[in-house]
């Protein structure tokens, strides 16, 4: 039997964005499968995907900013904020770079409408710009690249 992965790589040629429609389709010819393992496939199969579908990004501070800016979803963001505060215990964790981002959903879920402005002022702070600046890896020279 072929793999999920594989299904899915096949019902998703010709797909120009995966919105809510789509995924249910999807969910539905690949059950039984869970909401976070085939968003996970979602996104690594580099079709892009509606907001509602691709949910909260916690990679990085961009990565939250750009999809908390596009949800409209509570659950959502309830549902990473929940995520966060999982990863921040591990030791792993950036624990101060997670503990942000729970601030950042903490705001989007008490005041989603009044979020850009705030993020935009938090972004601001010599605060904010010295934790983004331990947290974001520096970009590695490739040959033959611009940067």
């Amino acid at each position: 039997m072929r793999s999920r992965k594989t299904r899915l790589t096949e019902a998703l040629q010709g797909v120009a964005l995966v919105d809510r429609a789509v995924a249910d389709g999807l969910r539905d010819s690949l059950a039984p499968i869970s909401e976070a393992y085939l968003r996970k496939l979602l996104r690594a199969s580099g079709v892009p995907l509606a907001p509602e579908v691709e949910g909260v990004r916690q990679e990085d501070f961009a990565s939250l900013e750009r999809t908390l800016l596009a949800t409209r979803d509570p659950a959502a963001v309830r549902e990473a904020r929940r995520h966060a505060a999982l990863a921040r215990r591990s030791p792993k964790a950036d624990w101060a770079v997670k503990t942000e981002m729970m601030e950042w959903m903490r705001v989007w879920l008490e005041t989603p409408a009044a979020f850009p402005v705030w993020l935009r002022l938090r972004k601001a702070t010599p605060e904010f710009r010295a934790l983004e600046k331990k947290a974001t890896p520096p970009h590695t020279e490739h040959p033959g690249t611009d940067r």
